[in-house]
């Protein structure tokens, strides 16, 4: 007799007979055996295939620490659009990985006048320019723990100078 009575519904005099995790026949009324025979059954007639996310972690949003602006973070979010500081903050990222581009480039340029000029120019626009999204940054910013600390012109062009050699 089966424990399938009509209308997708069980009959909990019938008792179920299931295999468990190692292997072994458990008999038993329960609840959960029902439960985890209807998860076989409906594996076994393939309607857990295709699922979207399968064999990869499920990605969740967890926008508990943003509190009120949640949903608005939420929406820039899903229109490829992020809030003014962290865009800040991304263009001074930008910024610092050219200064460290041309430093590399200064230790390269050998003794020409002319290279080292143009690699100085450069440089001086790179912090000018790095300056102003920190400063951009640091407005913006929500709490003082997004915020840089401004780049010191006349350090900058001290590590360039040690770069030329």
């Amino acid at each position: 007799m089966s424990a399938r009575l009509s209308r997708g519904r069980y009959d909990s005099r019938v008792v179920a007979k299931r295999r468990d995790g190692e292997g072994r026949i458990s008999v038993g009324p329960t609840w959960e055996s029902i439960v985890e025979r209807q998860i076989r059954e409906a594996m076994e007639d393939g309607a857990f295939d295709e699922l979207p996310y399968q064999g990869v972690p499920i990605p969740l949003d967890d926008d508990s620490a943003a509190g009120e602006r949640a949903l608005g973070f939420r929406v820039l979010r899903n229109a490829g659009v992020a809030p003014p500081w962290i865009e800040a903050d991304k263009q001074i990222r930008e910024l610092l990985e050219r200064r460290d581009v041309l430093l590399a480039r200064a230790a390269a340029a050998g003794a020409s006048p002319l290279a080292r000029a143009r690699l100085r120019r450069a440089f001086e626009r790179v912090v000018a320019e790095a300056n102003r999204a920190i400063e951009r940054l640091n407005a913006e910013a929500p709490t003082d723990r997004q915020h840089r600390r401004p780049l010191n012109p006349d350090a900058e062009l001290a590590r360039l100078e040690a770069a030329f050699g």
